[in-house]
């Protein structure tokens, strides 16, 4: 016999469906649903949820009770549940439940407790008929103190401050002493008195020519590594005109100088920096160079016997130091400060004679341009500016929105064009004479070098251009087209200066940060 079972008729509805297309009815609405259970739902899961993390129950409460609570939360640590809907919840508050009670829970931030306030106790004599005792108004409190004098143990304490105050006080003023300089050769002067600082004339290349070597070439490997430097090198300088040696100040607070060519030895040390020393500069002869350190200190030295001749300091870092080029003008410097201002400072008296204070940012750079009637300066407001020398307002400020900071500016050799490390990976060159155009044509890109100040060069007859960049690579390109001609691995870490030499047709030096100053031919 075939017995009817119920089945249960009718469509069924998907649950999972957001919208019904027909009228179903209130059965086939509310049915449980079909099939069954996930058995791999956990709880949170197959709980009802409107939301990733639960059901969340619209509720409205308005700005200022919502604020209160939340302020009253914060301060005092507790706030009225506001998922308490029964009355019979055993308590209302959410957080230090403790302070709540103790508070009667009344305490929110808005209403503050009634606190009575104990008034000070004054003399009193308000009979004015009692002509000398009368104080009325103008009667002191009971407690009053008369004499401000420290206990004996603030004083003791004050006495220390005072005492650690004056002994910094000294220190900073004693900092620029105990400047030192070790000669690594063994004689100062050769068989005919002269010093390190004459010009060698057998080096198969005349040093003392004035004209650029004809046509310059690719330089291909490393040829010799000064090593001396226990940390990174910050910058090399060559000796003017001549360049047959070379400075390096370094990471390692010391500033050393090298034989180019010979033996290539280290000739002397100048120890008298206490901090990383940042830039370096010699005057026109070679005889002095200036350094600028992190200790904030400028030192004056000269470049035969290693004496530090004086030191300036504005009591700021200073980032870039030059001497001025003109002849006339050897006892005026320039350096680009951390406060923003170029300061030049007169050699002879040692004030500061003239201050720049235009920049919006720390001054990166100062190149002198123009025969040496203007400098170029820029910053880190991205920014740069031409001022003529001596007037302290800019007669050419050039900034972009697309500019990025360029922290590294170098005067192409026929003086007409400027290359600037640009912080956006590539190098700007931008006419020296008049106009200060940027080149659009002239754009040199390829290597990486944001946040780190490589030093750009050219060869002497502005056939290449060359830079480090953040990988350690010396990169050379091709002044005419642009293109990036080679990169040579030249140190492990940031390869931050890289020079050509003067009067040689491939030989480039490098410095980096891992403490190494390279030859390159």
């Amino acid at each position: 016999v075939l017995f009817q079972e119920d089945v249960e008729t009718g469509v069924h509805l998907d649950p999972a469906i957001k919208e019904v297309q027909y009228n179903p009815t209130y059965e086939t609405m509310f049915a449980p649903e079909f099939g069954p259970e996930n058995p791999f739902r956990t709880q949170q899961m197959a709980a009802p949820r409107n939301m990733l993390s639960g059901y969340a129950e619209p509720a409205h409460i308005n700005d200022f009770m919502f604020e209160q609570q939340r302020r009253t939360f914060a301060t005092y640590g507790y706030a009225l549940d506001p998922s308490v809907d029964n009355p019979e919840a055993a308590t209302k508050y959410i957080g230090s439940v403790e302070e709540a009670e103790k508070n009667q829970g009344s305490l929110t931030v808005f209403e503050t407790g009634q606190r009575k306030i104990e008034k000070r106790k004054k003399f009193k004599e308000n009979d004015a008929s009692n002509i000398d005792g009368f104080l009325g108004p103008w009667a002191k409190y009971v407690d009053e103190k008369e004499v401000a004098k420290p206990s004996e143990e603030e004083q003791k304490e004050l006495d220390e401050i005072t005492a650690k105050r004056q002994k910094r006080g000294k220190l900073e003023d004693d900092k620029p002493g105990e400047e030192k300089t070790i000669l690594h050769v063994k004689e100062m002067y050769d068989y005919q008195g002269r010093s390190y600082l004459h010009v060698p004339q057998d080096v198969g290349v005349n040093l003392r020519s004035t004209v650029p070597p004809e046509k310059c070439y690719l330089p291909k490997k490393q040829i010799h590594v000064w090593s001396g430097h226990t940390k990174g090198v910050s910058a090399v300088r060559l000796f003017p005109l001549s360049g047959h040696i070379m400075l390096s100040c370094s990471m390692d607070c010391k500033i050393k100088l090298w034989e180019v060519y010979g033996d290539r030895r280290c000739l002397r040390t100048f120890i008298g920096h206490s901090k990383a020393v940042r830039d370096i500069c010699f005057n026109n002869a070679g005889t002095q160079f200036l350094s600028a350190a992190y200790d904030r200190y400028l030192k004056l030295w000269d470049t035969e016997t290693g004496q530090c001749i004086s030191r300036f300091t504005n009591r700021k870092v200073p980032y870039c130091v030059k001497f001025n080029p003109d002849e006339d003008k050897q006892n005026l410097f320039v350096a680009g400060m951390s406060d923003k201002k170029i300061v030049q400072w007169d050699i002879r008296s040692g004030e500061i004679v003239q201050e720049y204070d235009r920049h919006l940012g720390a001054v990166n750079t100062i190149v002198f341009v123009d025969e040496n009637r203007r400098f170029v300066s820029t910053s880190d407001d991205k920014s740069l500016r031409v001022w003529e020398w001596d007037i302290p307002v800019d007669f050419k400020y050039i900034a972009e929105p697309s500019m990025h900071s360029m922290p590294a500016v170098t005067l192409s050799p026929n003086g007409k064009w400027l290359a600037c490390q640009s912080m956006d990976n590539q190098i700007l060159i931008f006419g020296a004479q008049n106009r200060f155009r940027l080149n659009k044509k002239k754009i040199f890109k390829g290597h990486m070098v944001a946040g780190y100040a490589c030093q750009v060069d050219f060869s002497p007859d502005m056939s290449y251009v060359i830079s480090g960049d953040a990988d350690g690579k010396l990169n050379i390109w091709d002044w005419k087209t642009t293109k990036l001609y080679s990169r040579l691995k030249a140190h492990d870490k940031v390869c931050i200066g890289a020079v050509w030499h003067p009067h040689e047709t491939s030989k480039v030096i490098t410095c980096g940060w891992d403490g190494l100053i390279k030859l390159w031919d």
